[in-house]
């Protein structure tokens, strides 16, 4: 196990071999695996090999890792299962849904009428806090 792996971490497990998995991608520093509990067939999990809770947690040269995989992999679910698209979803914290504590990207393949759906509840900006939440990201993102 890596030496910063989480031992309670099922993901962590799959990484160094102790349970097994459906591999569709392996790299140093990646791993796409299909998910056992899928939102329709072609789920696929792209999950970094080192333990990282949440994503915020990451380096950028983590993420980037990681991340470049997404595009041939979306590309791949999309062609193995004809579907009319797919979703990227990551959560951040059990209160986002976030089940397994060490990051992973779901690609879930979409179809007309699949049983999947988003609670999405549209929401509007008083006067002023737009631009109030703009300038407190903005100054967050350069301290």
């Amino acid at each position: 196990m890596e030496p910063n792996a989480d031992p309670n971490c099922v993901f962590c497990k799959i990484v160094a071999g102790e349970l097994s998995s459906a591999k569709v991608l392996e790299t140093d520093e990646a791993l796409a695996i299909m998910d056992v509990g899928p939102l329709a067939p072609g789920h696929v999990l792209l999950i970094p090999k080192r333990h990282v809770a949440k994503l915020d947690d990451m380096t950028t040269s983590q993420a980037g890792a990681v991340l470049r995989h997404l595009p041939a992999i979306g590309k791949a679910v999309r062609h193995a299962t004809g579907c009319s698209g797919y979703n990227v979803l990551q959560n951040n914290g059990r209160v986002a849904h976030q089940e397994v504590m060490h990051v992973h990207f779901h690609i879930i393949p979409r179809n007309p009428d699949d049983a999947f759906h988003f609670n999405w509840p549209v929401g509007k900006y008083a006067a002023g806090e737009l631009d109030a939440m703009q300038e407190k990201i903005r100054s967050a993102l350069e301290s």
